[in-house]
């Protein structure tokens, strides 16, 4: 079951208790307010998991490479825009002649190394996981998405036929505006952010590479139009948003 629609209908009960809610969720089911939640195949499981760990050694390095420039900014040195094959070798420029800083910033180096290693065979992995699978592989015919974004939104839709509409994944993922509206109110607000976080950010990246490296298409003409008229991030969401749904056809 739907777990915020069970939350929504059972705070209307002034005193909560494990009995009360048991006698909630029975007199859901026999009304038929609920909807049910799908259940991911194996799969699917298997290939979040492998982006999930792809994505925390990511993060893992750039939190090391963060408080590497904090380190050494405190000390008025500071990194600049460089690239990642040569940001070793300005942290060593940086910290030589120091021995506390060496002794300080070597032993990250080391397990930035490390971690740069393990995402690169990650990488690999995740390249071979797309190219073995003939959906991720029409996926990608289209600008701007890559294996990541192929296998993050294979793993998220799992069965395409559960939605009876390509509109449906827009508010599915949560790029649909929010709104409130009651007797003379009537408020549109951000966008709800419900659903998957991952495949949402994968979309948003996705537009964000369509317009700004993306070979000249429609969708990039129809992107940019928009994104001058309302602005660049509701254009980016929009974007965003039409990505999936013809991700979705495809």
């Amino acid at each position: 079951m739907e777990t915020r629609l069970v939350k929504s209908a059972l705070k209307a009960m002034p005193i909560k208790t494990e009995r009360r809610d048991a006698e909630g969720i029975a007199r859901l089911l026999h009304l038929g307010w609920f909807r049910p939640v799908h259940c991911k195949s194996i799969s699917a499981q298997e290939t979040r998991a492998v982006l999930g760990v792809r994505k925390a050694i990511q993060q893992n390095m750039i939190a090391l490479e963060m408080s590497l420039r904090g380190l050494l900014r405190n000390f008025g040195l500071k990194v600049g825009a460089i690239s990642h094959g040569r940001f070793e070798i300005r942290i060593r420029e940086l910290a030589d002649g120091s021995p506390m800083l060496e002794a300080g910033t070597i032993p990250m180096l080391r397990a930035r190394a490390s971690l740069r290693q393990e995402l690169a065979m990650l990488e690999k992995q995740v390249r071979q996981l797309a190219q073995s699978d003939p959906v991720c592989r029409r996926l990608m015919t289209m600008p701007g998405i890559g294996p990541v974004v192929a296998l993050t939104f294979r793993a998220a839709v799992d069965d395409p036929a559960r939605f009876r509409s390509s509109r449906r994944i827009g508010p599915w993922v949560g790029l649909t505006p929010s709104r409130n509206q009651s007797g003379e109110r009537d408020v549109s607000g951000g966008i709800t952010k419900a659903g998957n976080v991952n495949l949402r950010q994968a979309l948003c990246q996705a537009a964000t590479v369509m317009v700004n490296r993306g070979r000249s298409t429609w969708l990039r003409t129809w992107g940019s139009q928009l994104a001058q008229r309302r602005g660049r991030k509701t254009g980016m969401v929009a974007l965003a948003r039409r990505i999936a749904v013809i991700l979705h056809r495809i």
